[in-house]
């Protein structure tokens, strides 16, 4: 029997990679399958490219000592938060782990009060306070931003109680990585939104290593979205590099999850930095990451969609680009510019 089973785990590894290389099926005009409209591949590619954009400016902030703590980059998995940000509408709340920048930008937050709060100023949504793992805004529902392993999952099932308990008909995307699917807090959380049929999507997103250690040396039994089966929460697993397809699955779960209760979604995605800022990722091979970058781009990919099908030219992405560019470096100036937190600050916004 174990032997069959290692037979099988090692066809379905093969055929896993297989697919992985098959490129986009192609129609008679040449242009790859997407079923995605120019006006909305247009929009997913100005937001995953305001993302990567932006975090290599921070990047290179945090190289200058301008941004302190802890910095944890989403560049790769841009493709998770923009095609869920797709899927939800302006009732929905967003809530996260501590790779949270992406989350804010695509939230709709402004990319200088984000900027301004990592490198810890006035200007910054939580006025310099909370840096880069703790900002929120209530105007775009996004609630943080958490530094603890896990702490988020928890209060995003309390807020998809919320929107229960109000009956505003909203729904909680509660985003945690492959790490913290293993922290008790998270199956207490799954066992309560499942009782009481709370409207939450539980995004996991797995970019194949917590910290540094990867997935297969720190997680037993099969896919992560399959743990939800115990409380009978459905759920699948989908191409977290593929914006066109984050969105299809996030549709299905969201409209799931306001009629029926939560639902998971388990994101196979990649980061192409280390963990945080301070990690040189020695735990993983250069042709690794090159492969993913050379053959799984979210960005890239979206790219072929547009000049392949013949909806734009390489100039004009070119002249997204620069745009985009130019917003990303006045937020750096913003923020550098914008003046230190007066040190009463340190005496507001404290709950005693």
């Amino acid at each position: 029997m174990a032997e069959a089973k290692t037979q099988d785990s090692g066809d379905a590894a093969a055929a896993a990679t297989d697919a992985a290389d098959v490129k986009p099926e192609k129609p008679a005009g040449g242009a790859p399958v997407s079923g995605a409209s120019k006006e909305e591949l247009l929009q997913y590619y100005r937001d995953m490219l305001l993302i990567r954009r932006f975090e290599e400016r921070a990047g290179q902030l945090y190289g200058m000592g301008l941004i302190g703590g802890f910095c944890h980059l989403y560049i790769g998995q841009e493709a998770v938060v923009t095609g869920m940000q797709a899927a939800i509408t302006d009732k929905d709340s967003v809530i996260t782990a501590y790779r949270d920048h992406g989350h804010m930008l695509a939230c709709g937050m402004d990319p200088k009060g984000v900027m301004a709060e990592l490198t810890g100023r006035a200007g910054g949504y939580s006025s310099g306070k909370g840096g880069s793992m703790h900002m929120f805004s209530l105007d775009e529902r996004f609630y943080g931003g958490h530094g603890i392993v896990g702490a988020q999952v928890p209060l995003g099932t309390g807020i998809g109680f919320a929107h229960r308990y109000r009956q505003d008909g909203g729904v909680c995307l509660t985003y945690l990585g492959d790490g913290a699917v293993n922290q008790g807090q998270v199956y207490e959380s799954f066992n309560m939104a499942s009782l009481w049929e709370l409207p939450v999507v539980y995004v996991i997103e797995n970019n194949r290593y917590a910290m540094g250690t990867s997935v297969e040396r720190s997680a037993a039994g099969p896919g992560f979205w399959e743990r939800g089966q115990a409380f009978g929460i459905p759920g699948e697993e989908v191409d977290g590099m593929d914006v066109v397809g984050v969105k299809a699955a996030g549709e299905k779960a969201v409209a799931h999850a306001r009629e029926n209760g939560p639902y998971i979604l388990e994101m196979m995605t990649y980061r192409y930095r280390g963990h945080s800022m301070s990690d040189p990722a020695k735990y993983r091979s250069k042709e690794e990451v090159d492969s993913y970058r050379k053959g799984h781009d979210p960005i890239d990919h979206i790219k072929d969609l547009l000049v392949e099908g013949g909806m734009t030219t390489d100039d004009d992405l070119k002249s997204i680009d620069k745009e985009i560019r130019e917003v990303v470096t006045a937020s750096a100036e913003y923020a550098q510019n914008s003046p230190e937190p007066d040190p009463s600050e340190l005496y507001t916004d404290v709950l005693g």
